[in-house]
């Protein structure tokens, strides 16, 4: 578990679905011991994969104590509030103010400021451009997508930092250049802009964090207490408000003003429709002023994977228009410019050989392309992508669905086969669905073993009560739910002893059966020879007790008369 990235895995709730690798478009998720983890040097942050964890197994990183870290270096700290905080908490904006202060912030002021800084300067560039490709900056995670994965759009990108950082710049101008700066939104990808940017930049927090620490403390924001304080500094913004809207960006450009009006104005969100927008276009050959407004989140910074609100995406757009106000002048010169160079860093791509793919292939037992079933089982959109995974060692064999069920099958074939006990399997309507050879061997006469023989599925599908004779043990097994033992249960000349289990209630059964016949014989046989040997014993003791006593009875009267021969005071004695 890597706490160090905005993203982490809890290793112990992971369950191995996969859905984290199937839902990214970049694939920076690697597995290892069946958990998945970000791979943090193609991770962009956009954290969608956290959003469609069904076990909630991602995490992101709370930097909660990193901001009360600030608090003690006894340095003013100050909060760059996003916009959409306006559709997400349902409060005044002197109560939000009143809250983040009662947390320990020393004041409070709109990323929205930075937003309109943007668009100015952004105006102007496109005025003062001919022709050519621009991408906005304005997303991190768009910014790095473009870095690592599409590099050759790099130098679309407008050099421009993004409103956050344009905003924590000029709080520093304005403020003071030794104060320290909180962003607080609903974005992931903030964070990794503030751990590459420190020096504007200080924390960042999404809003799942801020709504953490108020129910930490314990605060009531519906019912706190505002005063003339509860302003944001150093002024409210205006139309930068709209930045977290699909379009918003382009609207603010827009009001500054385009003075040939020949620039082509798109918005594109979701990293999927960025990445489809990209396609079949070179940036050197494009003739006219395009300019793309590029949001990671599909639908604009609402729908950020921290926003922490349930409300509906039309009242969040509303509620951030009906709080949008707007200016009749706007300037054309910038009050603060953060220049921002996106370098491209392109993921290194390994083109493995034709030996590699195969050898990779047939260890997940695909030795043909009708193998390759593309089923996007282990998370990948194709065998051949998969493997390529397992050869880089970000993937695992036993993600592979298909491959798995025939491990299990053989697995299971063998041991049925090998088990000298019969074993049968039996669904609801008392028809086996699978069955060893030692059941076939104990049960089928020689006329029924070579009709179900002739059947290409053997004994598939056949009525139990075709094949055994106590198929009501089956019956009530199936009925009751409860397992049956039964030791010695004799049939004919057979005794068996039988076990039926529930493999799915009510819906399928296996029994074990094993012929005890030989055994039970054995064992009268053992007995019977046991009792002999105990008669003849009996016999033997009862003769050698019967001439014991005779003994003893010759012993006895030897030994009475010499001891009466030697009695002083016997009669014969006197008589000598």
């Amino acid at each position: 578990m890597n706490k160090q990235y905005p993203v982490y895995t809890l290793k112990n709730e992971c369950n191995d679905c996969y859905k984290c690798i199937r839902e990214c478009h970049i694939k920076a998720i690697r597995i290892q011991g069946g958990s998945a983890s970000v791979i943090d040097d193609k991770c962009i942050a956009c954290g969608h994969c956290v959003q469609v964890c069904p076990a909630g197994a991602k995490r992101v990183r709370n930097d909660i104590d990193k901001v009360k870290a600030l608090f003690l270096t006894g340095k003013k700290v100050y909060v760059s509030l996003a916009p959409s905080w306006a559709g997400v908490y349902d409060i005044p904006k002197e109560k939000m103010i009143a809250v983040l202060k009662k947390l320990g912030f020393d004041g409070v002021s709109e990323t929205a400021l930075g937003a309109q800084e943007v668009s100015i300067q952004t105006a102007k560039m496109l005025n003062e451009a001919d022709k050519g490709l621009f991408i906005s900056s304005a997303c991190p995670v768009i910014d790095d997508y473009i870095r690592l994965y599409q590099s050759d759009f790099a130098k679309c990108i407008t050099p421009i930092a993004s409103p956050a950082l344009t905003h924590c710049g000029l709080l520093k101008d304005t403020l003071g250049d030794d104060i320290k700066v909180v962003f607080i939104g609903p974005c992931i990808a903030k964070k990794n802009e503030a751990d590459a940017n420190p020096e504007l930049m200080s924390v960042a927090l999404t809003f799942d964090e801020l709504n953490y620490w108020i129910k930490e403390e314990f605060i009531d924001i519906k019912n706190i207490e505002t005063d003339e304080s509860c302003k944001f500094v150093p002024e409210s913004s205006y139309e930068g408000a709209l930045y977290p809207l699909e379009g918003g960006m382009n609207e603010t450009i827009k009001r500054v003003g385009i003075d040939k009006d020949d620039v082509t104005f798109i918005a594109v969100s979701s990293l999927e429709d960025f990445d489809k927008s990209l396609q079949n276009i070179k940036p050197e050959k494009v003739e006219n002023k395009i300019f793309v407004e590029a949001l990671g989140c599909s639908g604009g910074c609402i729908n950020g994977p921290c926003l922490s609100s349930e409300k509906s995406r039309i009242l969040i757009t509303s509620d951030i228009y009906a709080n949008t106000q707007y200016r009749d002048n706007i300037p054309k010169e910038p009050r603060k410019v953060v220049g921002m160079e996106y370098s491209p860093k392109p993921v290194e791509t390994v083109e493995y050989s034709i030996e590699q793919i195969t050898k990779a292939l047939r260890k997940i037992s695909k030795h043909s392309e009708e193998d390759e079933l593309n089923c996007s089982g282990c998370g990948y959109a194709s065998c051949r992508e998969f493997v390529n995974a397992l050869i880089a060692g970000d993937a695992e064999p036993s993600q592979c669905v298909s491959y798995m069920r025939k491990i299990a099958v053989r697995k299971a074939a063998a041991m049925l086969r090998c088990m000298p006990s019969a074993v049968v399997i039996v669904d609801s309507n008392m028809e086996i669905v699978e069955a060893n050879d030692s059941f076939e061997h104990m049960f089928l006469s020689e006329e029924m073993y070579e009709v179900f023989a002739s059947r290409q599925d053997g004994l598939t599908g056949a009525s139990i009560d075709r094949i055994v004779t106590f198929p009501e043990l089956f019956k009530s097994a199936l009925d009751t739910g409860k397992d049956i033992h039964q030791e010695h249960y004799a049939i004919k000349d057979k005794v068996y002893d039988i076990s039926i289990f529930t493999i799915e209630d009510n819906e399928l059964i296996g029994a074990v059966i094993s012929d005890v016949t030989k055994s039970e014989i054995d064992r009268s046989k053992i007995a019977q020879k046991a009792r002999e040997v105990i008669t003849k014993n009996i016999t033997t003791v009862q003769e050698i007790a019967s001439l014991l006593g005779e003994h003893m009875v010759e012993t006895e009267l030897l030994l009475s008369s010499i001891a009466e021969g030697f009695d002083p005071n016997s009669n014969e004695g006197d008589k000598k």
